[in-house]
């Protein structure tokens, strides 16, 4: 596939919107003209680095700059393909696809000021986390392996049964600060705990191998769940 087979379904499609198209003008793969209006498409065979650098320098001539790929195959190619849309709009480009095989151009984001609108819902979640983590056990830019607030919970329930043997939920929670221990034993997600009778949890041979892995207990004590909690209650009081 080469750059030049997009060019004349590219040509087509602003001609049809009314503007009068030439290529290679200046530093612009395709520009169109139409009264005062100037549109600059940059055309690629696939997305790149090179493409959104490209795009963005020509920016300095119109705000109406678009980049045109060839459409995407498949639901891999569909994912990837969203995912640089979205950059495109990060960037203020407008996004056109080709499809090679009939020369259909279709316009998936058109050139304007990006305005990311906020989360609250992942903002809650992220804070949540955050505060929920007792220190920093992870290093950045891990990969595998991380981690979270819900594993160092699960590990200060293993600890404390590993301690006591079979408890009920209520004096898990108590003992660790671990207030939804019964709900995490119960869920059992990890696969670390085993219902012994109504109330009543246990370790499974899973959860002592998992108690085994250092790994598992960075930043995790065994008392530090009552340490957590005693420090709430102190600041609640």
């Amino acid at each position: 596939m080469r750059e030049t087979d997009l060019y004349g379904p590219v040509k087509a499609y602003l001609e049809a919107a009314g503007f009068v198209v030439k290529a290679e003008v200046g530093p612009a793969d395709v520009v169109g003209v139409q009264g005062d209006d100037v549109v600059v498409v940059e055309l690629k065979a696939g997305f790149s680095l090179t493409l959104l650098q490209q795009a963005v320098a020509r920016q300095v001539i119109t705000d109406a700059v678009y980049v045109a790929v060839p459409r995407w195959a498949g639901r891999a190619g569909w994912r990837a393909f969203k995912g640089n849309i979205g950059l495109c709009k990060r960037l203020g480009l407008g996004v056109l696809s080709v499809r090679l095989e009939d020369g259909f151009v279709q316009a998936h984001a058109d050139p304007a000021p990006f305005k990311p609108r906020k989360s609250k819902v992942r903002r809650g979640r992220l804070l949540g986390e955050f505060a929920r983590r007792d220190g920093d056990p992870n290093t950045g830019g891990t990969r595998g392996k991380v981690v979270t607030a819900y594993k160092q919970d699960c590990t200060r329930i293993a600890t404390h049964l590993a301690a006591e043997g079979p408890s009920r939920g209520a004096a898990v929670a108590k003992a660790t600060g671990v207030a939804q221990a019964t709900r995490i034993m119960a869920d059992n997600h990890l696969g670390w705990f085993a219902r012994i009778e109504r109330g009543v949890y246990g370790l499974t041979a899973a959860g002592r191998a998992a108690l085994a892995d250092r790994k598992d207990l960075i930043g995790v004590k065994a008392g530090a769940g009552r340490t957590r909690q005693k420090g709430r209650n102190e600041m609640e009081s």
